[in-house]
């Protein structure tokens, strides 16, 4: 390969390494914590700091434009907002646009509100992305999410239709722990612990900045996906019915105080759409038959599409050949009628059927990450039995600050040592070496944050491990060079033959401890899989930085800047 093509390779590696470790060093570096600490928060809580954000800053604006004052800085959003609707509407525009010339584009007070509101919204969801896409810190840099569930054996007898035996709930709570290793691998959340506790208790640790929303929807959905055929008279009898009685229809616990409202077989059900922060909003409620026309266990795969006329996820499912024949005459019988999607007691979406549906069912109504975790709750199976949470809180971190400012100083000081003895012992070689560190250190960075990483502690000491190996492939070159500058030959040649004859063997000594650190992260868990992990991306980045940005150096020496010698050793004049 060329120098020029090698020189273009390491250019758009370095810039494609930028955009992954960007995130990182804008979440950790550029953003203020209180704006992190806002970002990190459920999404109850975003929306009740953006709505009082926005009443704020609206209470701010319309005062300014009591005084003829002018538009806020944080609100010059508005502006440009009013400038189109005022294109929109083809009226003519202010000749100055101040806080009143802007409130009066719009038609109301409310919709100045929720433009306020939309952009505050808009920007902390901003920020949560951004802190998805950086590195994480573990449970001991940065505490995280600590729950205990409780096996809800009462609810797995009636299920049984027997009384639970010791071996039935052995058998529950270890198929539980299965279901919920797999859920949390494949929701993307590392070196989680979970364990059991107790005959019938599991606990978890989620590391890091955990979205508790998200951890309740990964450990709690049950995939107690069930489609009901909706019954539209007692819909219609039942919402005529609330609108006279709507705080005397249900009780405490959301159960209809009068049952003879509804026909016998039919129950009511509340259905519920996503709002705009992502929050479940109750919308209403329908009337089903409480026989169930299909269960969820039929499904065989689910997956998700995105419609190809508006956009929206749709969730996919295929039945196996039992699902499929039930749902065929299930739709055959009904064309024409409406059937509800009812997940954990929940109807989450509605469709009229319009013919006979055998093996592949496509539903709508869901946001793109519900519509993710719906999908890969039912793939990783039901829970055979039902967990309560019964105690869920933040972890504070063990070491925190102090353990992260030790390990970046056991990191900066280790880093600093290499490069002075590089230097010293190696000369002007010592300063190849010392770019290929550096470069190898970026590259390792961008490659855990384009994995979105958890860093622990154990994966710091791997980070600093990888420094003190990442020199010896320059070194086992740069022993080759003094081999060959000994026997008399010049730069070119010395500089081929060192590459050349050290290749085998620093490929040998790296893929032995690649095919280990494989080993460690395959079978080990929680701080060996962190170790492991970041030992084998920083083998796998030390060998290119030494083999092929190193070389590339002392290529560009001889080729460009025309060097006859090499500054290698104190005890070789050449």
């Amino acid at each position: 390969m060329s120098k020029r093509y090698r020189f273009v390779i390491i250019l758009a590696v370095t810039g494609i390494c930028f955009v992954f470790l960007y995130p990182t060093i804008r979440w950790y570096f550029m953003i203020p914590k209180e704006s992190q600490a806002i970002a990190l928060g459920t999404r109850e809580q975003i929306k009740e700091v953006a709505s009082m954000n926005a009443q704020l800053s609206l209470e701010a604006l319309l005062s300014a434009a009591r005084s003829g004052g002018e538009l806020a800085g944080n609100l010059s959003f508005l502006e440009s907002q009013a400038k189109k609707i005022l294109k929109d509407a083809r009226a003519p525009a202010p000749a100055k646009w101040d806080a009143a010339a802007v409130i009066s584009a719009f038609t109301s007070r409310d919709e100045v509100l929720d433009a306020i509101e939309t952009k505050y919204r808009n920007d902390i969801f901003g920020l949560k992305n951004i802190q998805k896409s950086a590195v994480q810190l573990g449970l001991d840099l940065s505490g995280g999410l600590s729950i205990i569930l409780q096996a809800d054996m009462d609810a797995y007898a009636e299920k049984l239709g027997r009384p639970v035996t010791d071996e039935d709930r052995e058998i529950a709570v270890n198929q539980a722990l299965e279901v919920l290793n797999s859920r949390i691998d494949r929701f993307g959340l590392t070196e989680p612990v979970i364990r059991r506790q107790g005959p019938d208790q599991i606990y978890v640790e989620i590391p890091g900045s955990a979205d508790p929303e998200r951890i309740n929807d990964i450990i709690m959905g049950a995939g107690s996906l069930a489609f009901h055929m909706v019954d539209v008279e007692a819909s219609n009898a039942f919402d005529a019915y609330y609108a006279q009685h709507p705080t005397t229809t249900f009780d405490s616990n959301g159960d209809l105080l009068d049952t003879s409202i509804v026909p016998d077989g039919v129950v009511i059900r509340a259905v519920y759409t996503k709002d705009r922060y992502g929050l479940d909003e109750r919308t209403g409620y329908a009337a089903i038959r409480s026989e169930v026309g299909l269960d969820g266990n039929y499904i065989r795969e689910a997956l998700v599409e995105r419609n190809s006329l508006d956009g929206q996820p749709e969730v996919i499912f295929r039945l196996d050949s039992e699902g499929g024949e039930i749902f065929y005459q299930l739709t055959s019988a009904n064309v024409g009628k409406p059937m509800a999607i009812v997940l954990d007691d929940r109807v989450r979406s509605q469709a009229t059927i319009q013919a006979a549906i055998r093996e592949s069912v496509r539903i709508t109504g869901f946001g793109q990450e519900e519509a993710t975790n719906i999908a890969l709750v039912l793939r990783t199976a039901a829970l055979p039995v039902e967990l309560r949470v019964i105690s869920q809180q933040s972890i504070g971190a063990s070491m925190g600050e102090d353990a992260i400012r030790q390990g970046l100083f056991a990191l900066t000081g280790g880093l600093a040592l290499v490069f002075v003895f590089m230097l010293v012992y190696y000369k002007g070689a010592g300063i190849n070496a010392i770019v290929a560190q550096i470069l190898n250190i970026y590259f390792m960075g961008s490659i855990l944050s384009a994995f979105n990483f958890t860093m622990t502690l154990p994966s710091i000491a791997g980070f600093i491990l990888t420094i003190g190996m990442a020199v010896d492939a320059n070194v086992i070159v740069f022993e080759r060079m003094k081999e060959e500058l000994r026997l008399g030959k010049g730069r070119k040649v010395t500089v081929d033959s060192g590459f050349d004859k050290a290749f085998w063997a620093i490929m040998d000594s790296n893929i032995t401890t690649f095919i280990a650190a494989l080993f460690l992260s395959q079978l080990g868990s929680g701080p060996i899989q962190g170790f492991a992990v970041t030992l084998a991306i920083g083998v796998f980045s030390s060998v290119f930085t030494a083999l092929f940005v190193s070389r590339l150096i002392f290529d560009f020496g001889t080729d460009v800047m025309h060097s006859k010698g090499i500054s290698v050793s104190w005890r070789i004049a050449k």
